[in-house]
């Protein structure tokens, strides 16, 4: 095997695949990167068993086919220290690559191709095609959301849901919170009825990752264990969560009776400012509502005090109600528009957040005692 390539579309390439490659491995070649050359087309993989990342590159010149498993982190790093601009010469003989460039010349060990795991092909039973900007709206809108190592395993992703009128909804939630985005157009789905799926926590950030061309098409095959996404430069594949989503439309607040409506950035200051003098483990805030005003109270263990007044729309029964404040600003920072929806019920009832105008997303955020 034997092929030159420019230095910056090989970095490029690498960049992407090494992200999914872990670096505390079980397997040695799992952390390494599979070059498979065929003529002018170098494809590079990598994977965690749960996730897999194929790159494409076009080479300039047709090289000498084979394939072959090299250290992906090792020769991202020589590819980086090179150069810009410089051109790569990589020859592969016996167990050993060789990665040439200019004066500066590095032989790295391999293992064979044979022994690199490939994530099984499994039939999709849904096909769809959107913009990347699209799904990356829906994943930026929703990800915050997730838990993290959650023992409800099926919590520590993302629900992939088609509805039967060819609607891609997206929901994520820790328990305590819970974020929703639905894309507004219709996609072309190709299947029989509606899916719903969980793609794990890791591969819903690795996909975020790659999504950096807003118009270009996306095309996503959903099977029954794996979720496959295709652009012409990469191919992301990833094993999906076997278990059971909540049902979200229980959680979302049956019948609020009590809307406020308030300017964002008035609001995120005033809940950034306050919980400075939040206690640091519970992050808790006091609002106290009544006729036009919000009162944003924190305490903390020290008997620290902060206390902010922000002027919203609001006409109702007066009500006192507690949230962890950093769910609340989260929810801030990824909605856009002037101004802010909070409907609530009562002191133990969640309360929803949504943009004013009609948005595309929803967030339930749980009440804390105080």
């Amino acid at each position: 095997m034997k092929f030159s390539i420019s230095r910056d579309s090989l970095v490029k390439s690498l960049n992407l695949v090494a992200g999914v490659v872990e670096r505390r491995q079980t397997l040695p070649i799992l952390a390494n990167v599979l070059l498979v050359l065929e003529e002018d087309r170098l494809s590079l993989t990598g994977t965690d068993l749960e996730v897999e990342l194929v790159g494409r590159v076009q080479l300039a010149t047709a090289g000498d086919s084979g394939e072959i498993t090299v250290p992906a982190r090792k020769l991202l790093d020589i590819c980086k220290s090179l150069p810009e601009g410089s051109d790569i010469d990589i020859t592969a003989k016996e167990s050993k690559v060789t990665v040439k460039s200019g004066r500066s010349r590095f032989t790295l060990s391999t293992l064979p191709a044979r022994e690199f795991p490939n994530v099984e092909d499994s039939i999709g039973t849904h096909q769809l095609t959107l913009k990347q900007g699209q799904l990356r709206r829906l994943i930026d809108r929703t990800g915050f959301a997730m838990a993290q190592q959650d023992v409800r395993y099926y919590l520590n992703g993302m629900l992939w849901e088609i509805d039967g009128k060819q609607q891609l909804r997206v929901v994520a939630t820790d328990g305590h919170r819970l974020a929703m985005c639905t894309l507004p157009e219709k996609v072309k789905v190709n299947g029989e009825g509606g899916a719903q799926v969980i793609l794990p926590r890791k591969g819903v950030l690795e996909l975020a990752r790659l999504l950096m061309d807003d118009e270009e098409e996306i095309a996503i095959v959903i099977g029954s264990n794996h979720i496959r996404a295709a652009t012409e430069n990469f191919t992301f594949t990833s094993k999906l969560v076997d278990g059971k989503f909540p049902d979200y439309q229980r959680v979302l607040p049956r019948s609020p009776d009590k809307i406020l409506m308030g300017s964002r950035q008035e609001l995120r200051q005033a809940f950034t400012r306050t919980a400075i003098l939040s206690n640091e483990k519970y992050r808790g805030v006091r609002l106290k509502l009544t006729q036009d005003t919000l009162d944003i109270v924190a305490n903390n263990p020290e008997q620290e005090e902060a206390e902010e007044t922000v002027s919203v729309e609001f006409s109702g029964e007066p009500l006192e109600i507690g949230f962890n404040v950093s769910y609340l600003l989260d929810v801030l920072g990824v909605l856009s528009g002037e101004q802010v929806k909070l409907s609530l019920a009562d002191p133990n009832s969640s309360a929803l957040l949504e943009e004013s105008e009609a948005g595309d997303s929803l967030y339930v955020v749980m009440p804390m005692r105080l």
